[in-house]
């Protein structure tokens, strides 16, 4: 029964359009990892591992230090026009990992990479009370951040599988594929994805550089203070 109810907001068609492009995601980072660990191996050898310590660091750190900027951002713009762009960005990006041939080239997408990453979950999280409503709003935070812990274990053993069968470098291209169909399905979603700002007053475009951080910490607070989005991204960040 409490299954059936996890499902429930799927009922809901541009939330389930939502989720699928979510899952195809996720499925694109799993591709991703495999790929920069075959990669790392065929770079490094016996020091793959160091260099994905140092890929997976970045990776945190780019989360770490953009989100609060991506958090206000997302609070004042089309999160609509963030997601797609979100998506094809790291399409572009992830294009460019087959023609590596340099270790410090794997650092410097990785990074790059996960400034997009940074910018998406934010936006993502932030979206769906957006689409859902209140009433269906916990079982589809419990729905993304189930797919998540779950393709987090099966999402390597399917990436394996495809990496034997398309090669190591071919499987950048696949992986680009997937943010490319998660990009449309956003696309397809109605409308702007924005709270709009009704009850503050118009913002002028010189605010002075305290306002921006006051913006920065007001969505810090309320990203941390609404407990289904703030265990959906301790969930995301202990899997990195």
């Amino acid at each position: 029964m409490q299954m059936f109810q996890l499902f429930r907001s799927l009922r809901n068609p541009v939330f389930a359009r939502l989720y699928i492009a979510q899952t195809t995601n996720l499925l694109g980072d799993a591709l991703t990892w495999l790929g920069l660990a075959l990669l790392a191996f065929e770079l490094a050898g016996n020091k793959s591992a160091v260099v994905l310590s140092v890929a997976l660091t970045l990776r945190v750190s780019a989360f770490v230090l953009i989100s609060p900027f991506a958090g206000v951002l997302a609070d004042r713009s089309d999160r609509k026009k963030i997601l797609v762009i979100t998506h094809l960005g790291r399409m572009c990006i992830i294009s460019l990992l087959p023609f590596v041939n340099a270790v410090w080239q794997i650092y410097v997408i990785v990074f790059a990479l996960n400034i997009f990453n940074a910018f998406f979950t934010p936006t993502y999280q932030a979206t769906i009370p957006l689409v859902t409503g209140a009433q269906d709003y916990p079982q589809a935070i419990a729905l993304s951040s189930s797919t998540f812990q779950l393709l987090g274990v099966l999402g390597p053993g399917i990436a394996g599988a495809v990496a034997a069968f398309v090669g190591t470098r071919q499987i950048f291209f696949l992986d680009a594929l997937t943010f490319l169909i998660a990009a449309i399905l956003i696309v397809t979603l109605p409308g702007k994805l924005r709270v709009e700002q009704s009850l503050e007053p118009p913002r002028s475009s010189n605010n002075p550089p305290n306002k921006k951080w006051q913006e920065i910490q007001a969505g810090t607070i309320r990203l941390f203070r609404d407990r289904y989005l703030r265990y959906a991204l301790a969930m995301q960040l202990v899997v990195s």
